[in-house]
């Protein structure tokens, strides 16, 4: 099967990878005080570009973030920018290269107080980094809630403090940033649902640490774009044919039956070469009724499913979009994975196995994506749903179900049992619409019908879906309007060079229903 092609460019590094960057990179002979120099460099020149000359107040912590902040402050002044620096504790406590920073700044050192924010200064966040291991309280917590109940500008240094890098989640509070430096990589936390709504445009600045460092650290996190799979969705074999393209098979509903019309279309769309509607007796009429290109046939349970698959053709099957919570989803979606040829599991057919988990993921053998969103994930996984950071949930899930997951949202993450994960924040708020989570288990049914590995279809039709809505590009978008696009979408994910970029943070998304 054609699998995700890693690019180091969108490699997402945890806190603990980056310290690793960090070490390796001292160990080779930059110093640390260099890297700090880089980095508080890089903040101030991003406030000259993006903002007026004004006054502003640099808000430092005890850590190695405060010691970027003395750079910014030293920098911002020595290009005539009013600035006042306030210190979280002690001068005298700075340690390592936040001390050496700081004995280079030659201004006042102020304790904080609320006082530095008289004027409505703009304001750089170097108070904490992404490491931060406890709740902001005291007076960094009342300058914090200053700041977003004034609404001030801000230009947040690695993270908005409180933003946790690797989980996203905050702690205790955040501001809410204009503008994040980070540095050498971004993290995933930068991308989680919280990131997206705290880090405003987001910018990747390079410090001095040589790409090649990824080798060593070896990291299995990437955010979404096309370059990871575009060659795998590539079709430009003058030879082929619709056999060759794939057959995909889609359990229907008696009820619903939109759903499976949807998923249907979608994975038309998305290059399968033909898709079979296996429908319940009494709702065939409906289908056979709508759109020509559908196959339709006839299929009142699990054993007529099982024996429809029998034609090893059928090569990728979906269960789930309009199934119906029922024994027939059940056994047709164990009918599915007895065959061990690529499965997409999405909406009823994972609430089928809430009881008895287990059974579904002992029959889990070949290549599997399930699609859940948030309410589905719990009802599978119950204990992984508290674990912060949906990374590491949606990672645990993986491994425990042996299928790969892909966790719906503004900041979708598709894990493999392996480890190797993609975040995808190429969406809109537009995907907040009955029959969307449809069309997203369309088109990867449509991709591994085609060849591609759970990771990489999931990988792709996330981009993809999200592209869609995108494209929409106004209010009153319907799941309808997706399918049409997606030709559009396709043809500027094979064109581009690389689409995403972890340069830049894209609008905020909605959950595919």
């Amino acid at each position: 099967m054609r699998d995700l092609e890693p690019r180091d460019d969108l490699v997402l590094l945890s806190c603990a990878e980056m310290g690793r960057a960090d070490a390796a990179t001292i160990a080779g002979g930059v110093p640390g005080i260099d890297l700090m120099e880089a980095a508080g460099r890089a903040v101030a020149d991003a406030v000259v570009a993006h903002h007026a000359r004004q006054p502003v107040v640099v808000l430092c912590g005890p850590g190695n973030n405060g010691g970027d902040g003395f750079v910014v402050a030293r920098r911002l002044q020595a290009a005539a920018w009013p600035v006042r620096l306030g210190l979280l504790g002690e001068r005298a406590a700075l340690k390592g290269d936040a001390a050496q920073a700081s004995s280079r700044w030659t201004g006042e050192v102020a304790p904080l107080s609320l006082d530095l924010l008289a004027g409505r200064p703009l304001v750089v966040d170097a108070l904490f980094g992404a490491g931060l291991a406890r709740p902001i309280e005291g007076i960094a917590g009342e300058l914090i809630d200053r700041i977003n109940s004034e609404r001030l500008a801000t230009v947040a240094v690695d993270v908005p403090s409180g933003l946790h890098g690797d989980s996203g989640e905050i702690m205790g509070r955040a501001p809410i940033a204009a503008q994040t430096v980070t540095f050498f990589r971004a993290k995933p936390g930068h991308y989680s649902l919280e990131g997206l709504k705290r880090c405003g445009i987001l910018e990747v600045a390079d410090i001095g640490i040589r790409p090649d460092v990824l080798r060593e650290i070896a990291p299995r996190l990437w955010l979404n774009a096309p370059s990871l799979w575009r060659r795998q969705i590539r079709r430009d074999d003058r030879g082929d044919h619709k056999y060759a393209r794939g057959h995909a098979t889609i359990l229907a509903g008696p009820i619903a039956t939109g759903a499976a019309r949807l998923a249907a279309l979608a994975a038309r769309r998305a290059g399968a070469g033909l898709v079979t509607i296996a429908t319940p007796k009494a709702a065939m009429a409906v289908y056979q009724g709508a759109e020509p290109g559908n196959l339709i046939v006839e299929c009142d349970d699990g054993a007529a499913f099982a024996r429809l698959l029998e034609d090893e053709r059928r090569n990728a099957m979906l269960v789930g979009p309009g199934s119906g919570i029922s024994e027939r989803t059940r056994a047709g979606a164990l009918a599915a994975l007895a065959t061990r040829r690529p499965v997409v599991l999405d909406a009823d057919a994972t609430t089928v196995f809430s009881k008895a988990p287990d059974e579904l993921f002992a029959a889990i053998q070949g290549p599997v994506l399930l699609t859940p969103h948030e309410g589905e994930f719990r009802r599978l996984f119950p204990d992984l749903a508290a674990i912060a950071g949906k990374v590491e949930r949606t990672r645990r899930a993986a491994q425990r179900s042996g299928a790969t997951v892909l966790l719906k949202g503004p900041d979708t993450v598709i894990a493999a049992p392996d480890g190797r994960t993609v975040v995808n924040v190429h969406a809109s708020a537009g995907l907040a619409t009955a029959g969307s989570g449809d069309v997203l288990a369309g088109i990867t049914s449509g991709l591994m019908a085609q060849g591609l590995t759970p990771l990489a279809a999931g990988g792709a039709a996330a981009w993809l879906h999200g592209d869609c809505a995108l494209r929409f590009g106004r209010p009153g978008m319907i799941a309808e309007d997706l399918v049409g696009l997606l030709p559009d979408a396709m043809a500027a994910a094979l064109a581009s060079s690389s689409q995403a970029s972890s340069n830049s943070s894209p609008p905020l998304g909605g959950e595919a229903g």
